[in-house]
């Protein structure tokens, strides 16, 4: 099976920070810490509402519902961007998530170029780890487990002001139950799994849709996936565990599930809307909310400015995250005459995007909806003269 940044249970990992920004795709997942912490892909894909939403009622608990309308069925998503240099073209399919539980994706474009592509680039992110064995790593699953959960046993409702905590209780009541386990988990952690809870409940899910398309035809080809992964290595894992243990409540972590709660309460019918764009291919909608802040900023920053982090030098990997994604770029459009990637869809786009940072490095960049070859303007304008 193809090896992917985030999602597969390694004892050498210990934190996978994977900046393909979910939409962002900064997709920052602390990730099986240790090997086991599970893949919290914070999916940018929740947009925090730059809009107000229709409204109605509050339901019997207090929480307002809101309009949340997904497409279903068999739909194009949003095409291919085209970026040449001379004879070789790099496709780059750009992702969202979430997406409409209920949608098909009609791969068949992003089929036929992978049926040709010469290499095919994985998203860009980071992954950090130590160099130390499978089974040492296993000895430091136990500790694993206790970092993803608060220190000293503390709960949410000790740490979180009280007006989070009651926000956070209503909508766990809502979309999870009794669960008391989540209550002493960490609050980045534990807002991430109710956020994902309520996805699921209002028609929408993470991944699943363009992955198992480019694992299939890499597999039908006997081809890997082009990791674009910056791998940064720690010596001391076990430090690194104990000292993020001892991590206390920070105002980013509060920040963090603030903000996500706010995507919960209110600003689900935009996340829907983003992911309806991407399935149905409105470009525009995709270009207008591109760049949008996102609850995963914040929640992003509640590990950055960690100690743990910054002692290590984990706090300024955006810049090379994404310098060793354009490299990747750069030797495929150099080597290779069709090539392949995915990058989310805020990756791509904006005045700061990769796409941006590429134009300078090819001959032309070429979105889903602009042709693919400009006629010359005699060929385009008919002689006067002519009949």
């Amino acid at each position: 099976m193809t090896k992917r940044p985030c999602g597969r249970v390694d004892a050498v990992v210990l934190i996978a920070l994977d900046f393909q920004r979910r939409e962002r795709m900064m997709r920052i997942s602390p990730m099986w810490l240790g090997g086991l912490l599970a893949c919290v892909s914070l999916g940018a894909a929740a947009q925090v509402p730059s809009t107000g939403a229709p409204l109605t009622e509050p339901s019997a608990d207090g929480i307002v519902d809101m309009n949340v309308v997904v497409v279903s069925g068999s739909q194009p998503g949003p095409g291919l961007w085209r970026v040449r240099r001379g004879e070789n073209t790099l496709y780059i399919l750009g992702t969202q998530s979430p997406l409409p539980k209920a949608m098909t994706w009609r791969s068949d474009e992003v089929r036929e170029v992978l049926a040709e592509a010469d290499v095919v680039l994985g998203p860009p992110g980071v992954r950090v780890g130590s160099d130390i064995g499978i089974f040492r790593g296993l000895t430091m699953l136990p500790a694993a487990m206790r970092a993803s959960r608060n220190p000293d046993g503390a709960t949410l409702d000790e740490l979180l002001p009280a007006d989070v905590y009651q926000r956070w209780s209503a909508l766990k009541a809502r979309y999870i139950g009794r669960d008391r386990g989540i209550e002493r988990k960490r609050p980045a952690i534990a807002v991430y799994e109710l956020y994902r809870a309520a996805l699921d409940a209002n028609g929408l899910r993470e991944g699943g849709v363009v992955a198992p398309v480019v694992d299939e035809a890499l597999k039908a080809r006997g081809m890997e996936l082009t990791s674009t992964t910056l791998e940064v290595k720690i010596d001391d894992p076990r430090a690194a565990l104990a000292d993020f243990r001892k991590e206390g409540m920070k105002p980013e972590d509060v920040a963090c599930v603030r903000d996500t709660l706010d995507v919960i309460e209110r600003g689900l019918p935009q996340v829907a809307a983003r992911a309806n764009a991407w399935a149905v291919g409105d470009l525009d909608v995709l270009r207008a909310t591109a760049g949008q802040g996102s609850q995963v900023q914040a929640c992003m920053s509640s590990f950055l400015q960690t100690e743990t982090a910054r002692k290590r030098g984990l706090d300024g990997l955006e810049a090379q995250v994404r310098a060793h994604w354009l490299a990747a770029a750069d030797s495929a459009l150099a080597t290779h005459r069709v090539s392949f990637a995915t990058l989310s869809v805020n990756d791509l786009l904006g005045d700061s995007g990769y796409l941006a940072a590429l134009r300078p490095r090819v001959d032309a960049v070429l979105a889903p909806d602009e042709a693919d070859v400009v006629e010359d303007e005699s060929e385009a304008t008919p002689d006067a003269a002519s009949p």
